[in-house]
């Protein structure tokens, strides 16, 4: 991640290599440490991580930088709380940010309209029928973030029952892909790719970046139907463990959003 140490966070579009993954095995070799000190200083690029007081880089080569102080601070303090190995899992800011300046800085729009493109199906206009608790639990935790799109978004949005599809006032879709092209930031915006893929809302996801909502209650809007079927089934370990993971990546992402800001 310094120019002389390997870039083992691999871009996106970098295909595996299945004749070295068969050499080396399916379990990844984790990397070893190679620096004492995780820290940032200001650069021309924003505040830039230092590792051993050398500028990091991403892996496509950026500059590995932030445009706040408080952000770039937090991805250093992941790089500082590695151990003997590095682990990427336990790095979610960092891998934000390279997803932002590696990815997004280079294809912003095509991203917007990824994000976006959710409004015209958004999880929560899509409601179940019955049992009636269901129902109503729907609506307790969706209908106010509706009501919050209509009023700070002036987008109004149909609702439907089961998984017929409505089609979505071209006005309201619309209104929806201002909000998620105003955040011009890479890094940001790549946290609002996550939180809206994980959640499968651009609303909830706007609604966190906007200050709404907060992630724990974004987050449990979007498993209200996972929930209400473990009330009735009982729990599901796995889905459990899942969910645990995927919520790691969430509340990176909100937190990330907090840390910058939406300019």
């Amino acid at each position: 991640m310094t120019d002389d140490a390997p870039a083992w966070f691999p871009p996106e579009d970098e295909a595996p290599d299945p004749r070295r993954s068969a050499r080396i095995g399916s379990k990844p070799v984790p990397p070893r440490r190679f620096y004492r000190e995780a820290s940032t200083k200001p650069s021309e690029a924003g505040f830039v991580l230092t590792l051993d007081d050398r500028p990091a880089r991403t892996p496509a080569k950026a500059p590995l930088a932030l445009p706040t102080a408080a952000a770039a601070e937090a991805v250093a303090a992941e790089w500082a709380a590695q151990g003997a190995e590095i682990d990427p899992a336990r790095m979610p800011l960092t891998r934000l940010v390279n997803s932002g300046l590696d990815g997004v800085a280079r294809m912003r729009e095509e991203v917007v309209d990824d994000i976006a493109r959710y409004a015209g199906s958004d999880l929560l206009c899509y409601r179940a029928g019955e049992p009636a608790r269901l129902v109503a639990m729907q609506a307790d935790a969706w209908d106010p973030v509706l009501d919050w799109a209509r009023e700070a978004l002036g987008a109004r949005f149909f609702l439907t029952e089961g998984v017929v599809f409505a089609e979505q006032p071209p006005g309201s879709v619309e209104a929806v892909r201002g909000a998620v092209a105003s955040i011009r930031d890479p890094i940001a915006l790549a946290a609002l790719s996550t939180i809206t893929s994980l959640t499968g809302s651009v609303l909830l996801a706007l609604a966190v970046a906007m200050g709404r909502l907060s992630a724990v209650e974004a987050w449990a809007a979007a498993h209200v139907d996972e929930d209400f079927q473990m009330e009735v089934w009982g729990m599901d370990d796995e889905a459990l463990e899942r969910r645990a993971r995927r919520w790691t990546e969430m509340e990176a992402s909100a937190r990330m959003i907090q840390l910058i800001g939406l300019a």
